[in-house]
């Protein structure tokens, strides 16, 4: 009987191991597979959304033209059609 009390304690612990080195990312991998992904429009020129997104909220679009089109620029710099 300790032999399947003994597995039962240790399975939790084993699984919890493998479930995570399997969560975990492998460096070389991981880097090859990001450079492969396009980049979403959500994600490319943060600093300039960030301002713009900023001055917006607090001053309304019509305020905000000269931001809003340093965005576009440079989502158009990054191959974007906009």
């Amino acid at each position: 009987m300790t032999g399947p009390c003994a597995s039962s304690t240790t399975e939790p612990s084993t699984m919890s191991s493998l479930a995570a080195a399997s969560v975990e990312p492998i460096a070389a991998p991981a880097q090859g597979i990001e450079a492969k992904k396009p980049l979403k429009p959500c994600c490319a020129c943060p600093d300039t959304k960030k301002i713009r997104d900023a001055c917006i909220i607090e001053k309304g679009e019509e305020n905000c033209t000269t931001l809003i089109e340093a965005h576009k620029e440079c989502m158009r710099s990054l191959g974007f059609k906009i």
